[in-house]
């Protein structure tokens, strides 16, 4: 397998879901500031533009969630994906919040042309970046963490995705002071060989 990710981004969490599985793969980096997630032979592996995209013998994966359900599919040992149908769905509610707001509030100070073009309009959103990460990281806090881990006391899929999503908070002016669940849990996660790998690969 190849994983396509640029350094920092969500795709991250695919590259820690896979050491977390014991899968191998081959770590693909673009260069985001130098546009070559829109160049075309990218465009061809991924029409979107975007990271995580996880080539397989028998297709091209693109999405964070999605490649992280096959990623459990794939490894059940691994344990990642709660077997309980309930507590499945938990994890994968903490993981669309991630995606569909904690991910977007992020977006919106260095990407804010997805949504925009005025410059008055691109530094209005940047301005709140700061409102809206603290308002997720409150979200996290209270009502996500059930313990060391999102789940409790087990890692799943959603950890690694919770990992680099709380790794952009100091990044958009989050005071983590606040918040010792989260710092509790990124510790919790730096501890782990899989993260350590990221890291030491430079990914993160």
């Amino acid at each position: 397998m190849k994983l396509h990710y640029a350094k920092g981004t969500i795709a991250v969490a695919v590259a820690i879901a896979l050491h977390e599985a014991g899968i191998a793969f081959e770590p693909v980096r673009l260069d985001f500031k130098a546009g070559e997630q829109t160049r075309p032979d990218y465009r061809a592996i991924n029409p979107k533009g975007r990271v995580p995209a996880l080539v397989t013998e028998r297709g091209i994966l693109t999405e964070t969630g999605a490649i992280l359900d096959y990623i459990a599919d794939l490894a059940p040992q691994a344990g990642l994906r709660p077997e309980d149908p309930f507590e499945a769905a938990q994890m994968r509610a903490a993981m669309y919040y991630l995606a569909s707001t904690m991910h977007v509030n992020h977006a919106h100070g260095a990407r804010g042309s997805r949504w925009a073009d005025e410059e008055s309009s691109l530094a209005d959103m940047k301005a709140k970046v700061v409102r809206t990460m603290t308002e997720s990281a409150t979200f996290v806090e209270t009502h996500m963490l059930r313990g060391p881990f999102v789940m409790g006391e087990a890692l799943s899929l959603a950890d690694p995705y919770l990992y680099v999503a709380t790794g952009w908070l100091a990044g958009d002016g989050v005071d983590l002071g606040p918040f010792p669940g989260i710092r509790a849990f990124r510790a919790a996660m730096a501890a782990r060989a899989s993260v350590a790998r990221v890291m030491a690969d430079g990914m993160i």
